[in-house]
């Protein structure tokens, strides 16, 4: 194994810095559109670069990569399930890298040791709180940030690894835990929107994508207090940690910037006729149809989401506040040529009620069951990502950087893939098809 400051020397030797996008050249640039309120005014968000293609590919593995929110295990434990149940075809693994406090400068100490020896193929990067101090915005920080970025990016294509770099997410407090921090909760989320667009200047000079969280997640945040209240805190409770509806956009900005167009499956069923006939999409077999009842063996899951609409610790809230199931979630039910007015849906235990026109459009079963037959078989598989993932904080915090990586760093990368490989085996074993029934009838 190289020095583990191999990546770090080559790729900072390499970086040439690029113009700074500080807010006197923002005027050239096509911002996103804001909203029309006055919180917004002094924000000037850089219009995030379009996402062409699809950039995963079979048997990708994944390194997610950034600092305590990605160490919390949320939004990659939602990327891993998604990756395991909702595109199994691509036969992605996964393995997360999150460290509380590092800065992007920190991970590039140690990413050759820790992360670019298990060879990853493509990886996602979110860092900027910690770079961006807790304070306002100075150029001297955002050159430092910006070589660093630009030395993670470099180091990964170097490595043969595509790359995901994401913004930050915003803040929604000055966090009490920051000794040094200053200025207004503006100040913060102004910097980092600045470190935000200095991202999307890294991606598209080196040719590798963006995933926008903060602006979403910003605009999100101020949506939901209107809508739930003031203490519905999409930046988490703290004021930097999200709960589960934060972590549900983080998720979304990587998902989207991979290029996954949220085809899980669709039913089609012909209502016309004594008997309904039945087809489905690659990854759904109709096994049988009788009395209005289409029984399905599918081999792909919806994202399967509960909680309450009004709760910053709620996926489902989440889900209210940006097309989540819509762009990534999609298992739909078109029934054509129905003759009644309305019809019922039952899936699992739970019945809807939608117009004739309506199932002939086609309906969302994804959006509008959050439990159904899916709902225990991928909470296995959700489990058994985050007893894997819990595990790879300890071998990488615990193992790599304590004393048993100080006396031999290759035999405790040998003896903790050891013990990750049975919970990665896990994971896999927890996938199993599901088999259900939906039922359609007149009312």
């Amino acid at each position: 194994m190289k020095s583990p400051f191999s990546a770090l020397r080559r790729a900072l030797a390499q970086v040439a810095l690029p113009a700074l996008l500080v807010p006197s050249l923002l005027a050239a640039a096509e911002l996103e559109t804001k909203p029309a309120d006055a919180f917004f005014a002094k924000f000037a968000p850089v219009k995030a670069p379009p996402v062409t293609g699809l950039l995963l590919r079979e048997g990708d593995r994944l390194a997610i990569c950034g600092d305590s929110i990605t160490e919390q295990k949320m939004y990659s434990r939602i990327m891993e399930t998604y990756l395991t149940v909702c595109v199994p075809q691509l036969k992605v693994t996964v393995r997360q890298y999150g460290w509380s406090g590092e800065v992007a400068e920190g991970f590039l100490h140690r990413m050759t040791n820790d992360c670019l020896r298990f060879h990853p193929t493509i990886a996602t990067t979110c860092y900027g709180m910690n770079d961006h101090r807790y304070r306002a915005y100075d150029e001297a920080n955002g050159r430092w940030y910006v070589a660093n970025q630009t030395a993670i990016v470099r180091a990964f294509k170097t490595a043969g690894a595509r790359v995901v770099l994401g913004s930050a997410g915003c803040v929604g407090k000055i966090p009490g835990w920051v000794q040094s921090a200053s200025g207004t909760v503006e100040d913060l989320n102004l910097n980092l929107c600045l470190l935000r667009n200095l991202d999307i200047q890294i991606a598209e000079k080196e040719k590798v994508r963006f995933a926008d969280v903060f602006w979403p997640m910003f605009v999100a945040g101020f949506n939901a207090r209107q809508q739930y209240g003031a203490d519905y805190a999409i930046a988490g409770k703290d004021g930097v940690h999200p709960g589960w509806a934060g972590h549900l956009f983080m998720a979304r900005a990587f998902l989207k910037a991979f290029g996954l167009n949220g085809a899980i499956g669709t039913i089609t069923v012909d209502l016309a006729g004594k008997q309904p006939k039945a087809t489905a999409t690659t990854g759904h077999v109709v096994k049988a149809v009788a009395l209005g009842a289409i029984m399905i063996e599918s081999h792909r899951y919806p994202f399967c989401a509960t909680g309450v609409p009004d709760k910053d610790n709620s996926m489902r809230s989440a889900m209210t506040l940006m097309p989540f199931n819509p762009e990534l979630n999609r298992f739909l039910l078109v029934a054509k040529r129905g003759k009644a007015a309305r019809y019922q849906v039952t899936w699992g235990d739970t019945t809807k009620s939608y117009s004739a026109a309506q199932l002939a459009r086609g309906v969302n079963l994804a959006e509008d069951f959050a439990v159904n037959p899916f709902s225990e078989a991928f909470k296995r598989v959700d489990e058994a990502v985050a007893a894997k993932q819990n595990y790879e904080t300890q071998q990488i915090k615990g193992a790599f950087h304590g004393n048993e990586g100080k006396a031999d760093m290759e035999k405790t990368a040998a003896s903790t893939e050891a013990k990750r490989q049975p919970l990665a085996d896990a994971v896999a074993a927890a996938f199993v098809p599901v088999t259900h029934t939906i039922r359609i009838e007149a009312e």
